[in-house]
């Protein structure tokens, strides 16, 4: 049984801030602990993982010894963390940063994608003023989670264990119970730097490195964010969305994980644990249009050659998800003797979702590819051709039932919005590609089908599955992604939504029994969804309203979680999580472009025949809206793309 002082050893994941290389994260707590590390790749063995395991876990922690309150921020344009310590007797920082810069020989775009990276963690501690003891404390992870614990020795260079990782730094340290200590005494102007590494470094210098890669971390971020588009009244959350979505790609394959974390519950205690180290198709291609978009063509291109070869390893079957690298199995396995975030079991490693059939992949995929095309184009001849079979098997296999957007661990059914996107999949392929008759005639088909089965009678309102009354706050996206909708069955839609799945202001994705046990919070994204919706209904002062709230929700760093626990405001979930920053970049996109073009959708609806705009909101690139006449089953799709000067710059 989890108790309250059991759950107190570990901080709210609201007091984490994320760093990373592009090829490894890591968490570092308020209190200036590193508690979760891997390095070379998301999914590799911790280095530190006491944030799932707080008695046994590997940690890096810097403090002081006396009462102490601490605030932080990341340097201006960066991932670099900066942390302040405040006590009675004077004031010290702590900076954390994984180093990382250009790769030797690339220039210009390329160099944003072709990323050099040592795979280390840099820390300096700097006295700033009065005096301040710091105690360091470290105890790296062992093998499998911390299964088979590391031995430590202190030498002249630092902590070192022959079977791991390694502690550079000039301070003496002690072994107290297995644990590294050191005890420094900082005034004002004493400065010193460790660096944590995954295997023994020759030849370091640990003060000249630290300061060479400080110097070429820092210039790479501020140069890599000047290249933003987006200049308006949000920029500054924008900005740490778009460096938080970056942390997120995997430089060596241009893959974009969904979460540096595995296993962060979404409820205390409960079993809803999923490992979310992987690239996951929608979450990635979500991340590029937003990424694209916004003046990051290099990564699209980078995405659409993974892409591609991941889809050549398993084609015709395309898997939700594949490694960082391209891994095509990802079994999903507990490890018993970790005790979990708060208590939270089972911890999970691999995802036992990447066998599941969900067809809204296929919508997203060829969407992202459209997006490339118009921004960044065009696609190579290997590009278009595995496109182009994508949009032959939606139009051979569409009416087939799938797992649904949500993973859902019940009998494949016929959701709603995965029709959607496979209409939406054959539209972009026909937009990319030119009419062939058999797409043609099933986006036809779907569209009406979705009309027939997917409208709940009597109440107009889209529905989870056909033929059903539930509801899915993913349909709060139809009119956006383009698919021909009659506003008053999306204004119903939308007011039933709020009506039904919202709690506490929050909404949360559905309410159907989805074959697991326990409850969830809300689900950060589908509240982005819902602003998006109401400014589509031209509703935006409701809109700007929940926009601001869930600014005010962000962390002090501006990171967001998977969910929020709609009472306490608390994070849970995995965190940060790409969908979520994605969900507020285009949220901001998508105000500013209905506030400077005024958008008024009431003249859009009352046109005598169906009209769609093509744009870039919040990255998309797919249609403002598309719409037909309530009593009507005809629609046209012929649009101009729509570049606002904000967009272009």
């Amino acid at each position: 049984m989890t108790t309250i002082a059991d759950n107190q050893r570990y901080p709210p994941l609201r007091d984490y801030a994320f760093i990373g290389d592009c090829h490894g994260a890591a968490l570092v707590s308020r209190n200036g602990s590193v508690d979760w590390c891997c390095f070379g790749r998301f999914d590799a063995e911790p280095v530190c993982h006491r944030l799932l395991d707080y008695q046994n876990g590997g940690f890096f922690e810097t403090n002081p010894l006396e009462d102490y309150h601490s605030s932080r921020r990341y340097l201006a344009d960066t991932n670099i963390l900066r942390t302040f310590f405040h006590t009675t007797a004077g004031q010290a920082t702590i900076t954390d940063f994984m180093p990382v810069g250009h790769r030797p020989g690339s220039d210009g775009e390329s160099g944003s994608t072709a990323l050099n990276a040592p795979c280390w963690l840099v820390r300096f501690i700097e006295g700033v003023q009065g005096h301040v003891r710091l105690r360091v404390r470290y105890r790296p992870s062992g093998a499998e989670f911390g299964k088979y614990p590391l031995t430590l020795h202190v030498t002249p260079k630092g902590v070192v264990s022959a079977e791991g990782p390694q502690l550079y730094s000039g301070l003496g340290f002690t072994l107290v119970d297995e644990v590294a200590e050191t005890i420094v005494t900082l005034k004002a102007g004493n400065r010193y730097a460790l660096i944590l590494t995954p295997e023994p470094v020759a030849n370091i210098s640990v003060a000249d490195d630290a300061d060479r890669l400080l110097n070429i971390t820092h210039a790479f971020w501020t140069e890599w964010l000047r290249h933003l588009r987006y200049q308006g009244p949000y920029r500054d959350a924008v900005s740490r969305s778009v460096l938080t979505l970056k942390l997120l790609t995997f430089a060596p394959t241009g893959a974009v994980a969904a979460s540096p974390t595995t296993s962060l519950p979404e409820v205390l205690g409960g079993k809803r644990n999923w490992d979310y180290r992987y690239c996951w198709l929608r979450d990635a291609t979500f991340t590029l249009y937003t990424l694209i978009a916004l003046g990051y063509g290099g990564e699209g291109a980078r995405f659409n050659a993974f892409l591609t070869r991941c889809l050549k390893e398993t084609f015709p079957k395309v898997q939700i998800m594949y490694g960082v690298d391209g891994e095509t199995e990802l079994k999903e396995r507990h490890l018993e003797h970790v005790e979990g975030y708060c208590q939270s079991q089972p911890v999970r490693i691999g995802n036992a979702a990447y066998t599941q059939r969900q067809v809204d992949i296929y919508g997203e995929m060829l969407n992202q590819a459209f997006l490339y095309q118009i921004l960044d184009g065009p696609l190579e001849p290997g590009e278009c051709q595995i496109f182009s079979e994508l949009a032959d098997h939606v139009a051979a296999h569409w009416q087939e039932p799938g797992h649904s957007i949500w993973e859902i661990r019940t009998q494949p059914r016929q959701y709603v919005y995965s029709k959607i996107m496979c209409w939406v999949a054959l539209d972009r392929a026909i937009r990319l590609f030119g009419e062939k008759q058999p797409w043609c005639q099933a986006r036809d088909a779907i569209y009406h089908a979705v009309l027939e089965n997917g409208i709940a009678q009597n109440q107009n309102y889209l529905t989870q599955t056909f033929a059903g009354t539930e509801l899915d706050a993913a349909v709060l996206l139809t009119p956006l992604l383009g698919f021909p909708i009659a506003r008053s069955t999306f204004e119903r839609t939308v007011d039933a939504i709020q009506a039904t799945l919202s709690e506490d202001g929050h909404v949360k994705r559905y309410q159907t029994s989805d074959g697991l046990s326990g409850d969830e919070g809300a689900f950060v994204v589908c509240n982005f969804w819902l602003v998006d919706a109401l400014l589509f209904l031209n509703r935006r002062e409701e809109a700007m309203a929940l926009y601001e709230r869930l600014l005010s929700q962000t962390n002090d760093v501006g990171l967001l979680p998977e969910e929020l626990n709609p009472k306490t405001q608390a994070f849970l979930g995995n965190f940060p999580l790409a969908l979520s920053h994605i969900g507020l970049i285009r949220s901001a996109l998508i105000l500013d472009l209905y506030d400077a073009h005024h958008l008024k959708n009431e003249q859009v609806f009352t046109t005598d025949s169906a009209r769609q705009t093509t744009d870039a909101m919040g990255g998309l690139l797919s249609s403002w809206v598309t719409c037909v006449d309530a009593d009507s089953s005809s629609y046209d799709f012929s649009s101009a793309s729509v570049l606002p000067d904000f967009w272009t710059g």
